[in-house]
């Protein structure tokens, strides 16, 4: 099947690790160019980019989620190079630490709630805004919000992760009916418990054995099993899929 990918310009965020990663390398292999998102690492992310195949396909952008002017950047220098973004694939962000078990939602403070909500939700929001210019003018586009686990099922200590998280579920449901007239589909997709590097490093193996066995597949998601998924939302095959929550988490 021809996804219709070659030659698309597509804009990763959160692209030089675990599940972006995958993604980005997916999304190249099936012809399109790829520029990938970094903070600090920029080494990181021109290794990615001569991976996805060097400057021809590929290019590197500084992205700040707590910064409020990145998106427009980002875009901006994509823009510059490539004439324009047909997909955006939002999938930076960022998971503070879980608090104490002595500690309850109202003891976080007003700052890191605020600092979690930016990291999570308004800088995205901004990213698909600064995107959809563009896509409107071409009459095509691919918004693809990756949400988690969390949204659906809850996690003790990640009220705000997951109430973002959840806002980005509202946003493609509401988004599609806006967007949906000038060509451009608009999807969220929630990964289950996924064996990215962070996952395998800092997550006991008793508890991935016990996340795998209330699995009904009987495995975790891989980051590839994930970056299918985005490759599909965001591509041609999904002609007249919009406003949905997709769970790619092995039945759970």
């Amino acid at each position: 099947m021809d996804l219709g990918l070659t030659d698309r310009v597509v804009l990763l965020t959160g692209g030089t690790r675990g599940i972006g990663r995958a993604s980005g390398l997916e999304l190249a292999a099936h012809g399109a160019r790829v520029a990938v998102t970094y903070r600090h690492d920029k080494d990181a992310a021109e290794d990615l980019v001569t991976e996805l195949g060097g400057q021809e396909g590929a290019m590197a952008v500084r992205y700040a989620l707590d910064e409020p002017g990145s998106p427009e950047d980002a875009v901006r220098e994509v823009t510059a190079r490539w004439g324009g973004v047909d997909v955006l694939v939002a999938n930076a962000h960022r998971r503070r630490p879980r608090r104490p078990p002595t500690a309850h939602f109202e003891d976080v403070p007003h700052e890191e709630g605020a600092a979690a909500l930016t990291d999570n939700l308004l800088a995205t929001l901004r990213t698909v805004q600064c995107v959809l210019p563009g896509m409107r003018a071409r009459g095509w586009g691919r918004v693809v919000l990756l949400s988690s686990h969390v949204a659906a099922h809850g996690q003790r200590g990640q009220e705000i992760y997951g109430a973002a998280k959840s806002a980005l579920h509202g946003l493609a449901r509401s988004l599609a009916w806006d967007a949906g007239p000038d060509g451009i589909l608009v999807n969220a997709l929630a990964p289950g418990l996924t064996l990215t590097r962070d996952v395998c490093d800092n997550l006991p193996e008793a508890v991935r054995e016990a996340e795998q066995q209330r699995t009904p597949t009987g495995r975790l998601s891989t980051p590839r099993d994930i970056a299918h998924a985005v490759v599909f939302l965001a591509s041609a095959a999904n002609s007249h899929i919009s406003g949905q929550v997709l769970h790619v988490d092995g039945g759970r």
